[in-house]
């Protein structure tokens, strides 16, 4: 059975990223969303949210799992027995940070590798943070969320606010 690994904060996890998920079977047998505990980011949903709401997003996608990771990818990718890291890409812009990343990852485990996939174009703008910023000002979320990460995305800004 070969393994992929999508790794990533999901903060929250998006259609765009259920469509890069659901097209990366094409390439391996399992994917493991990889939830990260990122300390140099400041998610809206801890780590154990994140996982629950990424579950929510891919519970009809056969051959998909999701785990909570923390350190090193590479180390974890060894751990979990993967074949690949996953990585989309909406733009350009994304592709230098992403291929920094790669050779970085190829440099501490040589046996590495990492799968690009250019993101549907219906979510090639598509980020995290965006959906957040559309959800802050009460805009609608079916284009970007599932309709259950939808709601619990507006109660916690709601009660945020409060």
């Amino acid at each position: 059975m070969t393994i992929g690994i999508y790794p990533g904060t999901f903060d929250p996890l998006t259609r765009g990223h259920t469509d890069v998920i659901a097209r990366s079977l094409r390439l391996v047998d399992q994917v493991i969303v990889a939830v990260a505990l990122n300390p140099r980011k400041v998610p809206l949903f801890d780590l154990k949210e994140r996982v629950e709401l990424a579950e929510i997003a891919t519970q009809g996608l056969k051959g998909v799992s999701v785990e909570p990771f923390d350190g090193l990818l590479v180390n974890y990718v060894r751990q979990r027995g993967a074949l690949a890291i996953i990585r989309g890409l909406r733009a350009v812009s994304d592709f230098e940070h992403e291929f920094q990343m790669a050779l970085l990852n190829r440099k501490l485990d040589s046996n590495l590798e990492t799968v690009f996939l250019m993101s549907s174009e219906e979510y090639s703008y598509l980020t995290s943070s965006m959906v957040k910023e559309v959800a802050s000002v009460g805009g609608p979320l079916h284009h970007f969320l599932h309709p259950e990460i939808a709601e619990r995305l507006q109660a916690r800004l709601r009660r945020n606010a409060q």
